[in-house]
């Protein structure tokens, strides 16, 4: 049965080619919205906090801060919508999944940038 599915997936699902990112890494996400016949690109700039799932179901999350508010939007890797993806950044974090950077505020919620 799963193999099935990964033979599903592999040839039937389109896969987007986007640059390798992680979590801790400030990332820029391009996507297509439309409202009625009209469609506009819109983007999202803020930290990975986690990516999670493998081939088809692969979603990474990102977390910005609007104002005072912190805002996560999660995003299938796989989303026609998705136009590109643009790395400002590589963080230097020592977990995969962030969750602990929701509760930083000020100088505590810096990610140190890896130089490359």
């Amino acid at each position: 049965m799963e193999s099935l599915i990964n033979f599903v997936e592999s040839e039937f699902v389109t896969k987007n080619e986007f640059p390798n990112f992680s979590s801790g890494d400030t990332i820029t996400v391009y996507y297509e919205i439309k409202e009625g016949e009209k469609t506009r690109t819109q983007f999202f700039k803020g930290v990975v906090i986690q990516r999670r799932g493998t081939g088809a179901t692969e979603t990474f999350t990102i977390r910005k801060m609007s104002g005072t508010v912190g805002v996560e939007r999660i995003f299938p890797i796989n989303m026609p919508a998705l136009q590109k993806i643009e790395i400002n950044k590589r963080g230097k974090v020592r977990r995969a999944r962030i969750f602990y950077f929701r509760g930083l505020t000020g100088k505590k919620a810096r990610i140190k940038e890896v130089r490359s």
